[in-house]
């Protein structure tokens, strides 16, 4: 029997070899779809399948191509929960938050449509008579691009509705968790009117079909990289665009700090820790990673927080009141334990007495539905966290926090640039002194002053800084910049060469006023 392997063309491409398979991890035995890995071959026949069509589509006036963006917007509202609910089947994303995943998706359509009628250049005054110049926004040509699990709706448009808006082609290797998923994106694209070749996938494991991908930038067949996931891949694929004098969008990790001053209101910080912390069981990379608190409010918080977590729901994320679900595959479940055996250490302490393992039925007061077969784990915040710990500068990616201590907002800062990572960022004050000086000094890409470290919006720009990424961002009017090229036009109406700068015109003074020898 043949799996689903690639979709070039829009032909869809099946093989016998190479096979994964996708597992809702709610329940392991619900196996969601088999699919073959594609081969370096089927990667380079899908680039230059995108190749193929970038004259055409570059061509088409972008208040057409906004338009069949406007179709897949409207596609995807249509199909909310149907979409919704494959995302949480497959991901493990509880409902409520993969109904967002999805509402982030149609946001950012509704947001560039109307873009597909604002790419606008600049008519600039010249130094010259009779002479007229111009800028204007040209496709960078074939987008690949290689996205995450946890948002499988909402990144994938992050980066091809404008990606696509813009002119360019594309090649997509989604994420080997949520192929499925995928399947149903490109099948409303498909729908939405997207000519033969624009858009392209190329289903795989990252290790064997996102390297294979990547390393056709070497051949010229790709433009633009786009890559979400973690720092280490990051830095070799920013290797392989550097030679080639390519600048790829590197969405990459972060950890996170939380603030808490000692004026904050406790009950609203209480509120944004949890959901930053363990909203998606951790899986984001904004989530909530070092909890610093100011010592004078430091039990009190503490407290609270901890009566908070203790009534969360966790389970079954079909029900409406799950707060998180279960672990995204097997692989980040083995790699949230291992985190726990290897980076937990003596000096701290562990606010959680279960220290993170696998929730069973009667091992979580709150658990709701059926742990037998499912990848759920322990929420875990580990005490008395130091600098230099290992954990304080690792991005764990799940259910775990660390809690730190601060007696003065220069610490704070300090604490919160410590890692090497700059994505996002919070702070819960009513010093405004405090959260100018935060937002300020902060090296994060994105900052929220009494607000979690997680929710992104549609039109403000999304991306980090340091290990988080190569200052690219996401989303609104800045994301235009990475999908098109800056072209400089001049027109000379003359008849003649006019050499700016030696015979421009300009007006000198009609006296000396200062002596020579000054």
């Amino acid at each position: 029997m043949s799996h689903l392997q690639a979709i070039i063309g829009n032909r869809e491409i099946y093989s016998k070899d190479g096979l994964f398979v996708s597992l809702s991890p709610s329940d392991t035995r619900d196996a969601v779809n088999t699919f073959s890995n594609s081969t370096k071959d089927i990667c380079r026949e899908a680039c230059e399948s995108a190749k193929k069509a970038f004259p055409a589509w570059a061509k088409t006036p972008a208040p057409v191509r906004a338009s069949v963006i406007q179709n897949f917007a409207g596609l995807i509202e249509r199909n909310k929960l149907a979409l919704a609910q494959l995302v949480t089947r497959e991901m493990g994303k509880p409902i409520r938050e993969a109904l967002g995943d999805v509402q982030e998706a149609i946001d950012t359509c509704y947001f560039f449509i109307s873009e597909g009628r604002r790419l606008y250049g600049q008519t600039i005054p010249s130094e010259m008579p009779q002479k007229e110049l111009f800028t204007y926004r040209r496709p960078a040509g074939v987008f690949a691009c290689i996205t995450a699990g946890n948002f499988p709706v909402a990144v994938p448009s992050w980066y091809f509705v404008p990606a696509l808006l813009c002119g360019n082609t594309c090649v997509w290797k989604p994420s080997e968790d949520t192929p499925e998923t995928s399947f149903a994106f490109q099948r409303l694209l498909k729908a939405a009117g997207i000519p033969s070749g624009v858009f392209n996938v190329v289903f795989g494991e990252g290790q064997t079909t996102g390297a294979s991908l990547v390393e056709l930038v070497d051949e010229g067949l790709i433009d633009k990289v786009g890559f979400t996931g973690s720092t280490e891949v990051g830095r070799r694929i920013g290797e392989i665009c550097g030679r080639n004098l390519q600048t790829p969008c590197l969405e990459l990790g972060g950890k996170n700090p939380l603030v808490v001053a000692p004026d904050a209101d406790i009950d609203a910080a209480v509120h944004g820790a949890l959901w930053a912390a363990f909203g998606t069981a951790g899986q984001r990379c904004t989530s909530l990673g070092n909890l610093i608190i100011h010592e004078s409010v430091k039990e009190t918080f503490l407290s609270k927080f901890m009566a908070g977590l203790s009534q969360i729901k966790i389970g079954d994320p079909r029900s409406e009141d799950i707060f998180y679900g279960p672990m995204i595959s097997r692989k980040f479940l083995d790699a949230h334990l291992s985190n726990l055996t290897n980076l937990i250490k003596p000096h701290h302490r562990l606010l959680t007495t279960q220290n993170g393992r696998i929730v069973q039925n009667d091992s979580w007061a709150n658990f709701s539905g059926d742990s037998s077969n499912g990848l759920y784990a322990f929420p875990t915040v580990a005490d008395n966290v130091q600098k230099s710990d290992e954990i304080f500068r690792t991005e764990t990616f799940g259910p775990l926090i660390n809690v730190l201590s601060f007696n003065h907002i220069d610490d704070a800062i300090e604490l919160s640039n410590a890692t090497g990572y700059g994505l996002s960022s919070s702070i819960y004050t009513k010093n405004m002194n405090w959260a100018y000086q935060f937002r300020t000094e902060i090296k994060a890409g994105m900052t929220s002053i009494n607000n979690s470290t997680t929710g992104a919006e549609a039109h403000l720009p999304f991306g980090g800084n340091g290990k988080s990424g190569n200052g690219s961002r996401q989303s609104g009017i800045w994301v235009l910049d990475q999908f098109t090229r800056w072209q400089a036009v001049n027109v000379d109406l003359s008849g003649k060469l006019q050499l700016a700068q030696m015979e421009t015109g300009y007006i000198t003074p009609s006296e000396t006023i200062l002596p020579n020898q000054f």
